[in-house]
């Protein structure tokens, strides 16, 4: 994918940064405002920088993720999102921050009746420290042993065209530059093949997959979906229990068991990790074990 092995690096040339440390400069100097709470999950607010200079754009991760961390901090589009728990996701990472939501203490910043961190229209600043202070951070900051930066401010409209308006020119030159690396990038895409997903090993339809030509006793494990094959549990030869894992199956950012009905053999694995699979389409074969 053009955004691995590095999502930094691929924001900064999606946007036309000069290095890695001016996305970073670029995120830390701006004021995110809060425009949505709840996008994904518990408490994760949606916002986007005041300042529309500071305004990175991505695409989202195709396939998404079916796992990402919790309080993961990640831009899609043109907004910023912390998510609130772990779970499937789709923005390009930027850093990780401490938690959204609280449901188990009430503290200074989680009272009752409001485990989430932040309100509408609140402005989020990050700062950036180390992966070991980021750990006693999380730790201490939900038994409230970690105190946090909070200031009221008063949010201006008149005030705030007026500097839309005096800063007009950079503004447009920004949008201008960075709309000119997007498409760059998409064209980058487009010569390399990268622009529309497909499986690595793609399957053709050779008709191989029809399950009435199964002798007695022997199961077709199908996948329910569509998809791709995310884990293959079994190998040929193995004996298993019935209602057991055969495989793992990933679609629409979950992850999907597929369980044998029966206690038997494993006669044949059709679908390998990484191939994509049809509705219905069979991924293990088991041989019935007789009673």
């Amino acid at each position: 994918a053009p955004w691995c092995p590095s999502n930094l690096e691929f924001i900064r040339r999606i946007n036309g940064l000069e290095s890695i440390d001016e996305v970073k400069k670029t995120v830390f100097d701006a004021s995110y405002l809060v425009m949505g709470l709840g996008d994904v999950y518990l408490g994760a607010p949606v916002a986007t920088p005041l300042d529309p200079r500071h305004r990175l754009v991505t695409t989202k991760y195709n396939p998404a993720r079916t796992w990402t961390a919790e309080n993961s901090v990640g831009i899609g589009g043109a907004y910023l999102c912390i998510y609130g728990m772990e779970g499937p996701g789709g923005y390009q990472f930027v850093g990780r921050t401490l938690q959204m939501w609280n449901r188990y203490r009430t503290t200074e910043y989680f009272q009752p009746g409001q485990p989430w961190l932040l309100r509408f229209f609140d402005q989020i600043r990050f700062y950036e420290v180390s992966a070991e202070e980021l750990q006693q951070i999380r730790r201490d900051f939900p038994n409230g042993d970690y105190p946090i930066q909070v200031e009221e401010t008063r949010f201006n409209l008149k005030n705030y065209e007026q500097f839309l308006a005096d800063n007009q020119d950079e503004i447009q030159s920004f949008t201008d530059h960075r709309k000119q690396a997007f498409d760059e990038e998409l064209q980058r895409w487009i010569e390399s093949g990268q622009i529309n997903f497909s499986a690595e090993s793609p399957i053709e339809d050779t008709g191989e997959d029809d399950i009435m030509d199964l002798p007695a006793g022997q199961h077709a494990i199908e996948s329910h979906v569509a998809g791709n094959v995310w884990e293959c549990l079994v190998k040929p030869g193995d004996t298993i229990e019935a209602q057991r894992p055969v495989a793992v199956v990933e679609s629409m950012k979950m992850e999907i068991e597929l369980l044998s009905p029966v206690a038997g053999k494993v006669i044949e694995v059709r679908r390998e990790a990484g191939q994509a699979v049809a509705p219905g389409a069979p991924v293990v074969i088991v041989e019935e074990l007789a009673s």
